[in-house]
This record gives C-alpha cells, sequence and structure tokens, in this order.
C-alpha cells in the first residue's frame, strides 16, 4: 500500500524554494529551487563539489550549512524552521553517504533503536521480507557487515521510522556491481512502493534509470529541472555538467 499525501494531487509534495545556505561563510547552496511530484523519485546530480550533499543536508535540516535564505515545505508542511530531530519526526529520513551504523549493536537491536521515536514505519517483519539478507544476519554486529549489507542496513532503518521523504546520499558508493544490483532491486521496490525519494549517486546513468525527474547542480545552482529522460537523450547536457 502506498503512503497517502496530505496535499492535493497536482501539488508538489516536496517544494524547495529559493533557498540558501552557508558553511560558515562559505556560500554553498545558491538559491537552489526544484519540486518533487509525490510518490516520483528524482536524481540530484552533478559534479563533485556541485553542492549535491549540502542541498540534501539541508532538507534534512541538519545543523550544517545554515540556511540564510528559503523555503522547504514537505506535504504541506514548513520544514525549513525545523530542527533535525523534527524534521525527522516529521517524516524525512536521511541514509547519509557513510551509513552510520551503530557499532555495537546487532542488526537487529539498530533497527529496533531506529523505532523508539515516535512515528515507526516499517514492522521487522516487513523489513525482513525486503531485505532477506539483513533477517539471515539479524543477530550480527551491523559495523562487522560488508559494504553492501551495512547500506541495506541504513536503507531499512530509514523505513523503520515514519517515511515520507527518503534522502539517499551515493548508495552505491564503493560497492562491487554485484551489490549495486542488489540495492537498485530494493529502489525499484521502493518506488513501486510510492516512496517519494532523492538520490544523490555519482553514477549518475543508474540514478537516471531509476528517476522521473532530474535536477543537475553546477556551483550550488540549478543548471537543469526537468525529466530524468531528457538527461539520458541529451549527450550535450551530460558532458557539460556531468562529464558523462
Amino acid at each position: 500500500m502506498k503512503p497517502e499525501a496530505a496535499v492535493p494531487a497536482d501539488s508538489p509534495f516536496l517544494s524547495v524554494k529559493d533557498v540558501h545556505a552557508y558553511y560558515g561563510e562559505s556560500y554553498i547552496v545558491q538559491g537552489v529551487t526544484f519540486e518533487v511530484p509525490y510518490g516520483q523519485i528524482l536524481a540530484l546530480l552533478g559534479r563533485n563539489g556541485a553542492g549535491k550533499t549540502s542541498t540534501l543536508r539541508t532538507i534534512a535540516r541538519l545543523d550544517n550549512p545554515t540556511v540564510h535564505q528559503g523555503e522547504i515545505w514537505l506535504d504541506g508542511q514548513p520544514i525549513h524552521g525545523m530542527k533535525a530531530f523534527e524534521a525527522a519526526r516529521s517524516g524525512i529520513q536521511l541514509v547519509p553517504e557513510d551509513r552510520r551504523i551503530i557499532q555495537g549493536l546487532s542488526v537487529e537491536e539498530n533497527l529496533a533503536l531506529a523505532q523508539v521515536a515516535p512515528g515507526a514505519g516499517w514492522d521487522l517483519d516487513r523489513i525482513y521480507g525486503h531485505f532477506p539478507r539483513l533477517a539471515e544476519r539479524r543477530r550480527q554486529e551491523g559495523t562487522t557487515l560488508s559494504g553492501g549489507e551495512q547500506q541495506m542496513l541504513a536503507i531499512a532503518r530509514a523505513l523503520a521510522r515514519d517515511l515520507k521523504l527518503l534522502l539517499l546520499d551515493e548508495p552505491y558508493e564503493g560497492l562491487a556491481p554485484v551489490i549495486v544490483q542488489e540495492i537498485e532491486t530494493i529502489l525499484h521496490e521502493i518506488k513501486e512502493l510510492g516512496i517519494t525519494t532523492i538520490i544523490v549517486e555519482q553514477n549518475a546513468i543508474a540514478a537516471l534509470k531509476l528517476a522521473d525527474r532530474a535536477v543537475i547542480l553546477d556551483t550550488g545552482e540549478v543548471a537543469f529541472s526537468g525529466s530524468a529522460r531528457e538527461v539520458l537523450d541529451n549527450a550535450e547536457l551530460r558532458q557539460e555538467y556531468l562529464a558523462i
């Protein structure tokens, strides 16, 4: 069953409006604006240093970067004035590049801990049904898993929370091709479930094949916003902004 949205069907589920954010004096996110319809996947792309991760962190309301201007709305609710824990309770779940698996806890304990805060999502049976590899390793310490298994655990942990918007930062980073295929299968399942998602990924072609829409950032600004198919079909655009 797909999660229900409070906003009308013709309204954007996520709106990022003229957001400017800084790390100290460093101006990183420079007037970024885009929208994501309910249940769609957005590929947020660009070269290294373009501001992709900073934009994800801004949406998740982490302490850095600091928003100086702009608005972020999710499902009709203003997010831009929230702290990170408030945004998480509102349904924004970030899976960072380093995965943040908690040392000393088993796979199942990592998942159970994610369900302690108000707003539980998937129960363990549903998680293990979609992640059979985690079910096999449920008693194993999370930090001793392979890189791909840790990525699965990080995604599963996000699904264990109340989830309206899934933010994925480099989910394929450092993984063998066969494991990337497994993660892709999981992300396709998430897409079929209607979970609104933003994916930042250096493997731009893989992200574009998964996504409905694409935004390309260039030095903190939006250089392109449109369908993922437009980027796949435009070699000149890919070469200019993605070097592929």
